[in-house]
């Protein structure tokens, strides 16, 4: 009877190791996967604030649509026209 009681003994522990080698395995997969989680919420955290700089901006500038540096400001940036007279200058480096 003894034999029996120490075959089963060591069934238990290879069973209650194997147990303990999935679980490893599977924590291991779940913290990849947390990880590419964080780093995908780090990436449009990041869209997140570029979106609300444009915003503002653009804000900005239907909150002075009637101011003319603004007017201007937009005519040059947005829409690349130059004022009478004014000439533009190019980096031929670039």
């Amino acid at each position: 009877m003894k034999r029996k009681k120490r075959r089963t003994s060591l069934i238990t522990k290879l069973v209650i190791l194997a147990l303990i080698a999935y679980a490893t395995i599977a924590l291991l997969g779940m913290r990849a996967k947390i990880e590419d989680a964080e780093a995908y919420r780090n990436h449009l955290a990041e869209q997140v604030e570029q979106k609300r700089t444009v915003t503002a901006d653009l804000q900005y500038k239907i909150d002075h649509k009637d101011d003319d540096d603004t007017i201007a400001d937009v005519a040059r940036t947005d829409l690349n026209l130059v004022a009478p007279g004014e000439k533009v200058f190019y980096n031929a480096g670039e």
